[in-house]
């Protein structure tokens, strides 16, 4: 199967997006011996270039033990992780299926059992996964939801998985040239986002900025959190700019995405004058363009802390003024 037999228009997809729905492509790592069931897991269609059949792949010394090498995509050198191995399935047959990603302009190949279809799911039906869960699934599953046929469907925390086979986001030298100016004391941040592999990256930049800040899981939590500070703002007549400076939102999130978060936030007088600022792996223009028709002020991708020290600052400093 190829990328163009599913990929369709990504203008249709962007419009999914901002009606606080997406698309996913459901795959299986396959059964453990003895089990009855193959779990089903989730990956954004936004994020999958392509699929196809595992071609050759040039094993290499001193790769991480679950990536198995490299492959030659049209000329470029992708590398390839085998998601059964990574997450503990041990299963009688070699992985059949390879999906190309993008996160964050870097590509790689993940190995699955199988693929099975797309499925249209709204945010609002997606949750975080209960604590038994994620704690047994080592925290990679960002979300769950349960189709018509009442399969569970764990949407899995994919940068986790870069961080952890490939050491992505975790080399300390990313956060160089961030500078603590003394004057972000006095101001805070709320960021939401539900991958915590993204999380800790954030909070390593406001820390090295000396921002204080505020965090929530999704956009839903976080929407929660901010009609709380403005009714208490209203009650003992505080302006809730003194509160929070700047929102730092990310896209995909369970119950309620980025971009209606930030839709909600703009439509809210409470919150006129605070920035928001949407920090994405999605990095499609047309991604890009939908941040700003609902009120964006920034877009910035993930895992850039220099890029995203810089906006804050900017925002920051200027009093939320475009």
């Amino acid at each position: 199967m190829s990328g163009s037999s599913f990929i369709q228009s990504v203008d249709d997809r962007t419009n999914l997006a901002g009606a606080n729905k997406l698309e996913v492509l459901l795959f299986s790592l396959g059964e453990n011996p003895g089990t009855t069931r193959e779990e089903v897991y989730g990956i954004n269609v936004f994020k999958v270039r392509e699929v196809m059949r595992v071609p050759e792949i040039t094993h290499a010394p001193d790769m991480p033990d679950s990536v198995e090498g490299m492959v030659s995509l049209r000329g470029t050198m992708v590398p390839v992780v085998n998601l059964p191995k990574f997450c503990g399935v041990q299963t009688e047959r070699d992985p059949e299926i390879l999906m190309i990603t993008e996160y964050n302009k870097n590509v790689q190949g993940f190995l699955v059992d199988s693929v099975d279809m797309i499925q249209r799911l709204s945010w609002n039906e997606v949750k975080a996964p209960p604590a038994l869960l994620a704690s047994r699934l080592g925290g990679l599953v960002t979300a769950v939801t349960e189709l018509d046929d009442k399969r569970l469907v764990m949407i899995m925390d994919v940068e986790k998985v870069l961080a952890e086979t490939a050491g992505f986001y975790e080399d300390d030298g990313v956060f160089d040239g961030i500078v603590d100016n003394e004057s972000n004391k006095d101001h805070t941040v709320l960021f939401a986002d539900d991958s915590s592999v993204a999380r800790a990256q954030i909070k390593g930049t406001l820390d090295r900025m000396g921002l204080r800040y505020l965090q929530a899981i999704n956009g839903a939590e976080a929407w929660k959190m901010l009609k709380n500070i403005a009714e208490h703002c209203e009650v003992t007549g505080r302006d809730v700019r003194n509160e929070i400076s700047l929102i730092l939102t990310d896209v995909e999130m369970p119950e309620m995405d980025g971009y209606v978060l930030t839709r909600k936030i703009k439509a809210d007088p409470r919150f006129e004058g605070i920035p928001v600022i949407m920090h994405s792996s999605l990095s499609a223009d047309s991604n890009q363009n939908l941040g700003k028709s609902v009120g964006a002020n920034a877009y910035v991708a993930k895992f850039q802390p220099r890029d995203l020290s810089a906006t804050l600052e900017k925002f920051i400093h200027k009093d939320g003024k475009d």
